[in-house]
């Protein structure tokens, strides 16, 4: 059992590590919210979409390259607009505080599950799912592989937002991560499409 859990989870870790563009979103995001709020909206985007992939299997991968691709600039391009209207001034209130927790986790979750289907991870875990018929033990390692990688990232992201805030205007910072969040949805629609290769 843990040969399997091993397995998948190395598996499903190295392949989404290597040139994935949602770990550079999450750093992105992690620059603009909190940490928590980030990783909670990613877990939950995570659990989903290995979910998915261990219940319909290698069918994942036949989904149509279009729809990825309108999917995933659609969640791109809707979290620029989010990061383009989130205010420059910090929130002061316990109430404002808890609202921009609850946008962050919703940003994040959307940033995540509505992007990349049928990725190399998704396709992984679903390889493992059909391999071992153990999906529960399959989608538990895919889940803690992909909750790595978020950790990773918004730790990264978490640990230049101060430096970030002390150092450059809050609307400089704006126009970056709308511009990054832009650049890397039509970097995964463009490889969605098979017009950008790795």
């Amino acid at each position: 059992m843990i040969e399997i859990f091993l397995a998948t989870y190395g598996a499903v870790f190295l392949a989404e590590i290597v040139g994935d563009k949602l770990l550079y979103t999450t750093g992105v995001l992690a620059t603009r919210y909190r940490t928590a709020p980030v990783m909670i909206g990613m877990l939950v985007a995570f659990m989903a979409k290995m979910a998915v992939a261990v219940a319909v299997g290698t069918e994942i991968a036949k989904l149509p390259r279009v729809l990825v691709a309108t999917l995933t600039a659609i969640s791109f391009i809707g979290v620029a607009i989010t990061v383009w209207r989130k205010s420059v001034r910090r929130a002061a209130g316990a109430d404002q505080k808890d609202d921009r927790a609850a946008r962050a986790v919703m940003v994040s979750f959307a940033a995540i599950f509505f992007s990349e289907w049928g990725d190399v991870g998704q396709i992984t875990a679903a390889t493992k799912a059909a391999n071992y018929h153990r999906p529960v033990l399959v989608w538990i390692a895919a889940v803690a592989a992909m909750a790595t990688k978020g950790a990773l990232a918004a730790s990264i992201g978490a640990g230049v937002r101060q430096w970030i805030v002390d150092r450059i205007p809050p609307k400089v910072i704006r126009w970056v991560g709308v511009t990054a969040l832009l650049i890397l949805g039509l970097l995964s629609v463009l490889e969605t499409l098979g017009i950008l290769t790795d």
